[in-house]
């Protein structure tokens, strides 16, 4: 056969990194920056076929693979007033190369085609990305301004004394907002069992996944704790919710349908006759629902945590 053999004089991959920005105040608290970058990344690897070599054509790897990342980010930065903290961005990316991993040509060159480079959208390119950041948190002795529990008590002289709590000093709550345009991906035009590979429909990584949209928020607490006149420390206690509105992002579609739980091939006409030649073709088409249903095609659930961490 043609086996896979390591190649030990690979280089190590460059990356350069371009990036000019403008910050402009806006107020005493806030301000917007604008960014733009550029990233190329050079010598990175791809499978590679070196046709008609000694004793004869072998498969490996080799430094062949470039890509480039172009983008520009505007971020507005508020900081904290009357107790809230505002952070918002918005990123416009293109990040195109000619591999988004070292497997990505290895279908290709197999087929006997040349080692060819072609530009493509990277698995990762995410056209358009949002993030926002609200922070809303009590701070403690005079610059508290939150609710107080007041209570009337007498001292050792018999003296009516006014004690103050301030219940909520020390605690806030933080929410992050992501929202982002889908990452690429090929789509096939013919339907084919799971594990097989289809025939490309129009181009590699032409096709995109949903948009996705998640919450993630944060309730917390510290204590202050006292060791002695020159050591303190502080205690945080915390509930965090990932995901609270348990969106159920696309993370992975079958290729064919461009769904995340069904590749098709239950439905196709031309797998009919193979279907119900099985043992149990009820059992198979359940076990075979099971197993395309992957967990994995989608983003987490929602969790919620409890912690306490311990600062000194």
């Amino acid at each position: 056969g043609s086996p896979d053999i390591s190649n030990p004089n690979l280089k190590p991959e460059k990356t350069i990194d371009y990036e000019l920005g403008f910050q402009q105040r806006l107020s005493q608290s806030s301000s917007l920056t604008l960014s733009a970058y550029y990233r190329e990344i050079r010598d990175q690897i791809q499978a590679f076929r070196y046709t008609a070599a000694y004793p004869k054509t072998y498969y490996s790897y080799n430094n062949i693979d470039f890509s480039t990342v172009k983008g520009l980010t505007v971020t507005y930065d508020l900081r904290r007033t009357s107790n809230a903290r505002v952070r918002a961005s918005y990123t416009l990316q293109f990040a195109n190369g000619t591999g988004s991993n070292p497997e990505f040509a290895k279908g290709l060159i197999q087929t006997g085609q040349p080692n060819l480079r072609t530009l493509f959208p990277l698995s990762f390119d995410r056209r358009h990305a949002l993030n926002l950041m609200l922070d809303y948190r009590f701070a403690e002795g005079k610059e508290y301004n939150g609710p107080v529990i007041r209570r009337k008590k007498t001292d050792a002289a018999g003296a009516e004394v006014i004690k103050s709590t301030q219940l909520l000093k020390n605690t806030g709550v933080n929410f992050t907002i992501f929202g982002g345009s889908g990452t690429p991906y090929t789509r096939s035009s013919k339907i084919v069992p799971i594990g097989q590979s289809g025939i490309i429909e129009g181009s590699i990584n032409g096709s995109r996944l949903p948009w996705q949209f998640r919450i993630d928020g944060r309730i917390d607490k510290d204590i202050n704790i006292q060791w002695s006149e020159k050591r303190s420390s502080y205690l945080n206690i915390y509930i965090q919710v990932l995901n609270i509105l348990d969106a159920k992002n696309i993370l992975n579609v079958y290729s064919a349908t461009g769904n995340p739980d069904d590749d098709g091939y239950l439905a196709a006409a031309e797998y009919q006759n193979l279907i119900n030649t099985q043992l149990d073709p009820q059992s198979f088409r359940d076990l075979y629902s099971l197993r395309i249903n992957s967990p994995g095609n989608y983003s987490s659930p929602r969790q919620i945590r409890l912690g306490i961490s311990l600062n000194f």
